[in-house]
């Protein structure tokens, strides 16, 4: 392929799930080989969408989707589909390849260095931390040698170093990578672009430079237009007052209301199309339970190193207002730790009866995918009522159509968002939140984090999003790594 040519083209593409939804209408870009873009938009405003319009996975409903011919495209996924979990490491990466290649367990080693993962080939992939789970469906994409290279949020419970070595490579990739992240220091490190996708208008704009500046521009651009629109509004209210007095008046002053008229159509003609920016969603709060006794007690943790699990001995006992935040590497054990605390499966956690637990999944598999958004969220009622958990929804952007959509058809961004409005009505005493950061919009991250800094119950909280951590106040701080001598 020639250097420079342009290898993905949308000409006048439209597509939507149901005819009077669109996610794109006659959208049109274009992306040069070698390019590394960002796709930028609101949550569930259609960028996976985009990318499985690319990968062939879906079909435009108009338009053309125009690929250089002979290429190849792989996509390392948001989360690791539920038939891979009883799959060794060497079954999962068969399936990378039409015919399994004589060297497999070498290309497989090769590329898991890349990710910075060492791993057992025979080990199942469900034994993985999220962690891990994400480097491997960044490796089975990058394994492929793709001429297009399309990443998912890859970030996505990856620690610090893990998004360090993935930059790096991401660096030097001498392919066409586009990126799906609300990660803006991430991008800012690769991306020389980003393509913009109007959830309201369906169109996709281009721009030069990276993420921050990109998301500032276009902040600005929504501004200037409003303040054109104003200033020619008030042009048009001036000018209609005008003709409405002149029009009853005789000879001169009928041709000068005429006249009047003509620079009103004008004005209207020239009022700008303001791009409505991604709407973030307002301050809100998460009611804790009252209550008074301890509510969790913790005397010993399992920490898995190097694939084997040790029992550390501690002695932590954790109270309404208490914050705890639990950090270590990717793979150490703390979904693991969080899982058996919410389940109350671990012997040495004790949870005080009556405590109500809300659990933030990282996979968001606590939510029933085939309750609608509406049910999942009276489901957190012990009497439903209806103009609540409607004006709950609408705080977190979940609209009628959205709350009558079934949960396992919304984007990830709107799986996290309504988890957090199934917080405010359950009103927990205690809150598990296991990388509460994955798939958000970094617009909202910030009102996230003052909601739970400000939670009066039981906090304990996984993230590897030190910006967000540092926002929130923890009490305590447990370093699994520390544990194990």
């Amino acid at each position: 392929m020639a250097q420079g040519n342009v290898i993905i083209r949308f000409e006048d593409v439209k597509f939507g799930y149901s005819s009077d939804k669109l996610i794109l209408d006659e959208a049109n870009f274009s992306v040069r080989e070698d390019a590394k873009l960002t796709l930028m938009g609101q949550n569930g405003a259609g960028k996976s969408t985009i990318f499985k319009l690319i990968t062939g996975e879906l079909k435009s409903d108009k338009g053309i989707v125009h690929l250089l011919p002979n290429i190849s495209i792989a996509t390392a996924k948001q989360v690791m589909a539920r038939e891979h979990l009883t799959e060794n490491v060497r079954e999962y990466f068969t399936h990378a390849f039409e015919e399994t290649p004589r060297n497999l367990d070498k290309k497989i080693t090769d590329v898991l260095s890349v990710v910075n993962l060492l791993a057992p080939l025979d080990k199942a992939i469900g034994e993985f931390s999220g962690g891990q789970q994400a480097r491997l469906l960044l490796a089975f994409a990058l394994i492929q040698e793709p001429d297009i290279l399309l990443l998912d949020e890859p970030t996505n419970n990856l620690d610090s170093d893990g998004i360090d070595h993935l930059t790096a490579f991401l660096i030097m990739y001498p392919k066409t990578v586009l990126v799906i992240s609300h990660d803006a220091d991430f991008l800012n490190c690769f991306t020389e672009g980003v393509l913009h996708l109007d959830v309201y208008t369906g169109k996709v704009d281009k721009y030069e430079g990276n993420y921050t500046d990109v998301v500032e521009d276009i902040a600005a651009r929504v501004e200037r237009d409003r303040a054109k629109n104003a200033q020619l509004l008030k042009t048009i209210q001036d000018r209609k007052d005008k003709v409405n007095f002149f029009a009853h008046k005789g000879g001169k002053m009928r041709k000068l209301a005429s006249k009047l008229k003509d620079e009103v159509a004008e004005a209207e003609e020239n009022m700008v199309d303001v791009r409505r920016d991604d709407r973030t969603i307002g301050d809100f709060k998460i009611p804790a339970q009252e209550f008074p006794f301890p509510i969790l007690k913790l005397t010993e943790i399992k920490v898995i190193l190097n694939h084997e699990p040790h029992i550390a001995q501690i002695d932590l006992t954790l109270r309404k207002k208490n914050h705890l935040l639990i950090a270590g590497p990717n793979g150490i054990g703390k979904s693991t730790l969080l899982r058996t605390l919410a389940s109350g499966e671990s012997e040495g956690a004790v949870i005080t009866d009556e405590v109500k637990v809300g659990y933030y999944k990282q996979d968001f598999s606590g939510l029933d995918f085939e309750q609608t958004a509406y049910e999942s969220l009276a489901s957190m009622m012990d009497v439903p009522d209806n103009e609540e958990i409607r004006r709950t929804g609408a705080k977190f952007l979940l609209n009628g159509d959205v709350l009558a959509t079934k949960v396992g058809a919304l984007s990830e961004g709107q799986k996290g968002l309504l988890c957090y409005a199934r917080f405010v009505l359950q009103k927990p005493g205690l809150l598990i939140m296991d990388e509460p950061t994955n798939h958000i919009n970094f617009r909202h991250i910030p009102v996230i984090a003052k909601a739970l800094n400000d939670y009066d119950g039981c906090l304990i909280v996984v993230s590897h999003a030190q910006d967000f951590v540092r926002e929130i106040r923890f009490d305590e701080k447990l370093d699994l790594a520390t544990l194990i001598k």
